[in-house]
């Protein structure tokens, strides 16, 4: 990959599902190494525009480029679509663990398959991640065993086994007790200071303050504004996005700081 380019570009993107047009003629860019919290209320596109990222939904127009290859080209192949996979890590609200497999069979599998590693190589792999999540001794544990935290963390663990460039969270904390949040933060923390490129759809406004560099605010398919995270979020500059806060406060989110 280009060492120069942004691992994401994006430019007047347009998605429609039918008559629906969800995402409206968006543009940005994500740095290396850059953590980018996209936020916006339900239905505003958030997550659609996360998952053009890896080609789960492809773009009806503009430009999109990841990790230099070209996702809005009309005819995209399966090896691109391997390659792009390699290097994009995506981990989604509920975990997508199989559950006939242990957790360590679950993190061995893609390595072993997709990028041909030996039995001992994705087992040391898998090995290290789960140490890295705090998981290392539920290595022959099945999901069903664990919490709603820990398979999450595991889930975290798989995509990382991949050795992805680029992280892709859609609301990682959305489906999870309120007490088994912070777990999960902690370790999207860590990753975010080791300098781990992230985009992170998340209702999570404290850990976008403390953790991300830059706040995407979208409403009704449209960026609405954007800039540093302890910026927008403490001095919104837009009507939407100060009621969008002011909304989340009134559940009890701190959001102010």
């Amino acid at each position: 990959m280009n060492n120069y380019s942004p691992p994401i570009i994006f430019e007047n993107i347009d998605k429609s599902y039918g008559s629906l047009k969800v995402l409206k003629g968006i543009s940005g860019e994500i740095e290396r190494g850059e953590v980018v919290a996209v936020i916006g209320a339900s239905g505003c596109g958030k997550s659609t525009l996360l998952r053009c990222f890896n080609r789960l939904e492809a773009i009806d127009s503009g430009r999109l480029v990841v990790n230099d290859i070209d996702l809005s080209q009309p005819k995209f192949s399966n090896r691109q679509l391997r390659q792009l996979r390699t290097q994009v890590g995506m981990v989604f609200q509920q975990f997508n663990l199989f559950p006939h497999l242990s957790v360590l069979e679950n993190l061995t599998l893609a390595p072993r398959k997709v990028l041909g590693k030996t039995a001992k190589e994705s087992t040391q792999l898998a090995g290290f991640y789960l140490e890295k999540v705090g998981l290392f001794d539920k290595a022959s544990a099945y999901p069903e065993q664990l919490s709603g935290g820990q398979k999450q963390r595991v889930a975290i663990a798989r995509s990382l086994c991949m050795n992805p460039q680029v992280m892709l969270f859609d609301e990682p904390t959305s489906a999870l007790d309120p007490e088994l949040v912070g777990e999960v933060l902690q370790v999207m923390q860590q990753l975010a200071t080791e300098g781990m490129t992230m985009v992170v759809v998340t209702h999570e406004m404290q850990f976008a303050r403390e953790a991300a560099h830059r706040v995407f605010f979208l409403d009704k398919g449209i960026v609405v504004e954007q800039g540093l995270a302890h910026k927008v979020l403490s001095n919104p500059e837009s009507d939407r996005l100060r009621t969008f806060l002011s909304r989340l406060n009134g559940k009890g989110l701190d959001v102010t700081g």
